[in-house]
């Protein structure tokens, strides 16, 4: 019992923003200013969906933003485009923008806004990787995408054929020409301005229907993110996902080299599903995860056999490239960027190779105790040997067995131990042994 009432007091708490209910009609009002990716999408639903439930008067979304994945932009439109609540896409603040598939939204809202500054447009579909596809596949991705475009744009009653040029000829527009070109309905300095100019207007949705906006001087309800969605959008940066992936990597090689200190491991293991869930989202080449697990085998070779940086150097650029070409995404902002992956990879890379080389003379070091420890050692002879008799090393008198008679006080070194009896030779006849670590 008590257990279900905590897990209705959590879902009450986690989903507190849909109980809200303004006392009168309001504009809500979402704020994007990152690249368009799912989480934008499960942002605006939620949006939406939450408008639709207190009977607002219009759903207010700023728009900035250089671009996104193409799946996710139309699953954005298709949202849009049914929303039961007006849907106002205003480009702001100044100096910001709505670029490629910003630009497509912006074109499907029932109505199109830009504040003064602000710029639109470069629509031009991009492969992921920004590849160039054969002469057929580019036609085909430039048709789909010019369609879709004109289909949402006479649909809003707004310019076909300037609207489809910034598709084919990636061309932009500043909030004036795009106000000029009929492709936006209003420019306006601030929330205020835009909700008072909206103020009566009457809007005719994208199903067919008319609406009288009534905007003037209603409040605006600001919907923000739920920790989920912040915490995903934050790991959904491709350059944090390379990082969490590196760094957890480096966890991981961590607690290989040193079994037990589980720390190291714990947070590595951590922070590569954290990376996982957000590679799992964004579009990953999977061969750049094997260059950067190459980069790690790099790193322990060099360690292994010393050649002079030439491995450790080789690790460092393939874990660049491994970070370069980690997210294919289809604008540079939805990549690692060059000093994210050099300023990871360099420090990595020294810090990998030197843990390792740690580790290999740990495993390389002489056994200095127990019986094992006393092989090499220089005991001093107590009573004859001859072949049998007592000697003293590391402050213990010790029964020894030497093929060659020793008178006492000479010097005998410790060959092996079997049965707690050492064989021992003199000095003087023993081959070198290395001496012990702590006697270097």
């Amino acid at each position: 019992m008590t257990s279900r009432i905590a897990k209705t007091l959590l879902f009450f708490i986690l989903n507190s923003s849909f109980f809200i209910s303004p006392a009168r009609a309001v504009v809500v009002k979402l704020n994007i200013q990152d690249t368009i990716h799912p989480i934008t999408t499960e942002y605006i639903e939620r949006g939406i969906q939450y408008a639709t439930q207190i009977h607002a008067d219009a759903l207010l979304i700023q728009l900035q933003t250089p671009g996104g994945l193409a799946d996710a932009t139309r699953d954005i439109i298709e949202k849009i485009v049914a929303s039961p609540v007006p849907v106002i896409i205003y480009v702001a603040p100044g100096g910001a923008r709505a670029a490629s598939a910003g630009f497509f939204i912006l074109e499907s809202a029932d109505v199109a806004a830009m504040a003064p500054g602000t710029n639109t447009g470069a629509a031009h579909p991009v492969l992921i990787g920004g590849a160039t596809p054969d002469k057929v596949m580019a036609e085909k991705i430039e048709n789909d995408s010019a369609a879709l475009m004109r289909s949402v744009v006479a649909k809003r009653g707004r310019n076909v054929e300037v609207a489809e040029s910034a598709v084919r000829q990636s061309k932009s527009f500043t909030d004036q020409e795009a106000l000029k070109e009929h492709l936006i309905d209003i420019v306006a300095a601030n929330d205020a301005d835009l909700l008072r100019q909206l103020d009566g207007r009457s809007i005719t949705r994208f199903q067919g229907g008319t609406v009288t906006l009534h905007t003037a001087n209603k409040p605006i309800f600001d919907f923000d993110l739920t920790l989920k969605q912040r915490i995903l959008s934050f790991l959904m940066d491709p350059n944090m996902a390379f990082i969490l992936l590196a760094v957890g990597a480096l966890g991981l090689y961590f607690e290989f080299n040193h079994p037990g200190a589980v720390l190291p491991g714990v947070v590595g293991f951590f922070f590569i599903v954290l990376a996982l869930f957000a590679l799992n989202i964004l579009p990953v080449r999977y061969t750049a995860l094997v260059l950067i697990l190459l980069s790690f085998a790099f790193f322990a070779l060099e360690a292994k056999f010393a050649t002079h940086g030439i491995l450790g150097i080789a690790g460092v650029v393939s874990l660049t490239l491994g970070g370069l070409l980690l997210v294919d995404g289809p604008i540079p902002e939805m990549r690692v960027h060059l000093w994210t992956a050099l300023s990871v990879s360099i420090p990595l890379g020294l810090i990998t190779v030197f843990l390792m080389s740690i580790a290999l003379k740990a495993r390389r070091n002489k056994v200095t105790t127990g019986t094992q420890g006393l092989i090499g050692e220089i005991a001093v002879v107590r009573t004859p040997l001859d072949p049998e008799g007592k000697v003293f090393v590391h402050g213990e008198l010790w029964n020894a067995i030497s093929p060659v008679p020793v008178e006492i006080g000479e010097q005998v070194r410790v060959r092996s131990v079997a049965d707690l009896k050492l064989q021992v030779e003199p000095v003087a006849a023993a081959s070198p042994v290395p001496a012990p670590a702590h006697a270097q």
